[in-house]
């Protein structure tokens, strides 16, 4: 019995000395968010080698999804009563990304099915989104269409079918823009490896986006001490209305 599992053990053990190694990297591990911040560009690299440490003998492709930190969002339609623009339907999803961008070294259709995109959330098509409560299937993909089309506009999600370079199968690259409305917190790099329509390798890399200088101290305030924070802005309101009050009654 011993014997058994000894072997058993052995062979997974060779079987995973066989997969490829993914070795990424970023260029940026801290973007620092200052006043006049106009967005930044990562530049996500690496190499793909076999257990060797030699080139891989596997053509492959390579897919990178950076994502941003996520949050519940309500979303909810426009809809014209009497020529009067009014909310309309709604609905709910519990974790959308607040960033999230896809760059392949092909078109990912003609990287993997379906499916194997869906697992993996290779392109802002197969993005999971977690709706709240029950929701009809055409209206979710109407309500996740709509949201993408906004942050596209936004530049919050985007994607790049040909955004990777490959060198003699062994060294890629690809570069991803953040834009200067990117909220804060810590992104995911997920780079994937894949060949013959399946994932060989993956690997994961973190980008932490945070502000400094004075409006990370703010930040950092409104956080920690938000009941005075707030009493603060309010204070900080009837002063400056009253101010104004002022100066206008004495022109």
């Amino acid at each position: 019995m011993k014997r058994l599992i000894f072997l058993v053990v052995a062979f997974f053990a060779l079987t995973a000395q066989r997969d490829p190694i993914l070795v990424p990297e970023v260029s940026q591990h801290d973007v620092q968010v200052r006043q006049g911040f106009t967005g930044t560009e990562l530049l996500l690299y690496g190499a793909i080698l076999d257990p060797s440490g030699n080139r891989s003998a596997t053509p492959y492709d390579i897919v990178v999804v950076l994502k941003g930190p996520t949050d519940a969002i309500q979303l909810r339609e426009k809809a014209k009563v009497f020529g009067i623009w009014v909310n309309a339907e709604s609905t709910a999803f519990r974790s959308a990304p607040s960033y999230f961008a896809v760059a392949s070294s092909r078109p990912i259709n003609e990287i993997v099915d379906e499916r194997t995109a869906a697992i993996y959330e290779l392109g802002l098509d197969f993005m999971q989104l977690s709706p709240i409560g029950a929701i009809n299937p055409d209206e979710q993909t109407r309500f996740k269409d709509g949201l993408i089309d906004l942050r596209k506009r936004q530049n919050l999600y985007q994607q790049d079918m040909h955004g990777v370079k490959i060198s003699e199968h062994v060294l890629y690259n690809a570069r991803i823009k953040l834009p200067s409305n990117v909220q804060t917190g810590t992104y995911t790099a997920e780079t994937f490896a894949i060949s013959k329509g399946r994932v060989i390798a993956s690997a994961t890399a973190e980008v932490e986006v945070r502000k400094v200088g004075l409006e990370g101290l703010v930040a950092q305030y409104a956080q920690q001490y938000s009941l005075l924070y707030g009493l603060f802005a309010v204070a900080l309101s009837v002063f400056m209305g009253w101010l104004a009050g002022r100066l206008f009654s004495m022109v």
